[in-house]
Parts: C-alpha cells; sequence; structure tokens
C-alpha cells in the first residue's frame, strides 16, 4: 500500500474541505486552502498553508525544494484536519467541566469565578461555553483572535474604556480579525516605533523566531505568522523601501549563516 507520504497529500487536502463544504459546515465565501511560499533566497524552503477558517500550519521538515515544502505543509495540515474530526475534539459540557477544573488547578483562580465574565476564569468560561459544539480548531481560531488583540494591547485600551469583557468577546467572536482591526494594530505598533525607535525590529525579529519554532514542531501557526505580518507591515510603512526583505525564511537564513546550523 501507499505510505501517506507518497500520496498526493495536497490534493486530498483540498478535496477533504471541499466534501466539508459541500455538507455545509463552512462558510462558502472562506471555501479555499491557501498555500503561501514564504520569499526566501534559497533552501531550507517554507510553506505555509491556511484552512478555510484561519488554522495555518507549515512544513516542519527542512525542505529543499518549495514543491517539496508545499507537500509537507499539506500533510502537517492534513493530519490536523482528520485528527479535529474526532469526537473527542468537539466542545462537550462535560470538556467545559474538565477545562475549568484543568484551569482553576492551575491558576489561583477559584471554580465559582466562572460566572463572573470579568475574571479571567469566567471569560474562558463565556468562550468556551459561545463555542459548544464546536471543534478545537475552530475553538483555537476565535481564541488566536483574543491572543493578538491582548498582545496589541487592544483588550487593555476597551478595558480603560470601561467595555466589558462580555462585550468585547461578542463583538470580536463575531467579527473575527478583518482588514479595519489589522490596520488598527499595524498603526499602534507605528506609533510605538516612533516612541522607541528599533521596537519594531526587535520585535519582528522575536516573532520570526517564535514562529520557527512554532512551525519545527508542526504546531498550529496563525497567532505567530499574524504577528510577524502586523509588524513587517509597520516596518515597512515606518521606513518604505529601507526596511530589509523579512519573512522566516530570510531570518532563518541569516541565522543559518550566523550560526552555522545547517539541515543536517
Amino acid at each position: 500500500g501507499h505510505s501517506f507520504g507518497s500520496m498526493n497529500v495536497v490534493a486530498m487536502l483540498h478535496r477533504f474541505w471541499e466534501q466539508k463544504q459541500t455538507k455545509g459546515a463552512t462558510r462558502q465565501a472562506d471555501s479555499l486552502v491557501v498555500y503561501e511560499s514564504a520569499p526566501s533566497p534559497g533552501p531550507p524552503f517554507i510553506c505555509y498553508v491556511t484552512l478555510p477558517g484561519g488554522s495555518c500550519f507549515g512544513n516542519f521538515q527542512c525542505c529543499h525544494t518549495q514543491a517539496e515544502a508545499r507537500r509537507d505543509a499539506a500533510r502537517v495540515a492534513l493530519m490536523n484536519s482528520l485528527f479535529n474530526e474526532l469526537p473527542s475534539r468537539r466542545i462537550t459540557p462535560e470538556f467545559i467541566s474538565r477545562s475549568l477544573e484543568e484551569a482553576t488547578a492551575g491558576a489561583s483562580g477559584a471554580l465559582g469565578e466562572a460566572s463572573d465574565p470579568s475574571t479571567s476564569i469566567g471569560a474562558y468560561y463565556l468562550m468556551l461555553q459561545l463555542n459548544i459544539g464546536k471543534t478545537m480548531l475552530e475553538f483555537q481560531e476565535i481564541m488566536t483572535v483574543f491572543q493578538l488583540l491582548h498582545w496589541n494591547g487592544t483588550l487593555k485600551a476597551f478595558r480603560e474604556r470601561r467595555c466589558s469583557r462580555q462585550e468585547v468577546i461578542s463583538h470580536f467572536s463575531q467579527r473575527g480579525l478583518d482588514e479595519r482591526t489589522r490596520s488598527h494594530m499595524v498603526l499602534d505598533w507605528l506609533q510605538r516605533e516612533r516612541r522607541s525607535p528599533g521596537l519594531l525590529s526587535s520585535e519582528l525579529n522575536l516573532a520570526l523566531g517564535e514562529l520557527a519554532s512554532a512551525r519545527r514542531t508542526g504546531r498550529e501557526l496563525r497567532f505567530y505568522k499574524e504577528k510577524t505580518e502586523i509588524l513587517s507591515l509597520a516596518l515597512d510603512q515606518a521606513y518604505g523601501t529601507l526596511s530589509p526583505l523579512v519573512s522566516e525564511a530570510c531570518w532563518l537564513n541569516t541565522a543559518l549563516l550566523l550560526h552555522f546550523v545547517g539541515c543536517k
């Protein structure tokens, strides 16, 4: 029989999401699986694949051609897509109780706080409740939006304007991360760069490093990738054509030159 590696994973991934859409499980507008090769002066090559809901995966093997990188990214995305279909990956009332117990054990919060959305535990509980019946990937997609809003300082700004967590959660759960929100984030970073020049490039270096290590472990990448894109856009707007070509592949190539760490 064929090994998973020798099958046409790109076609399989496409077919998987096509069938999922015909069942009406997802909105038709975001129906495509999108591949994106990171600009690179040479191998190792990097490819990202973004699934219809926004989840993103990349190749975790060291790839010497772009086609190989694309196949490997598709393989990682396909395994995650298939795994996500398991009943254990759905958010059920049982899953919510288990998660809350784990969250309160790990934090200093008490289970009683779950009913109060102004606490961290309460906000987490509200997020889980809003997503009951959804899969882990779908939940992760919404959580990523809030991770980005937190990273950018947007959530703090909403708090200062006296917006309740409940309002913010329901607003962004419905809207997701649109171009308008992204543009606001880019502007926020531009202002920070003006206040402390050099901040953008150091933040971007950090974000590219996080993206590289998350990709190498086969993790879902959207949070890291969105961060690098927002910071790159801000850098570009701050310094125009003077800003260096930035991508994870270029970052890796520079790191390889600096550390003499190649693909074995």
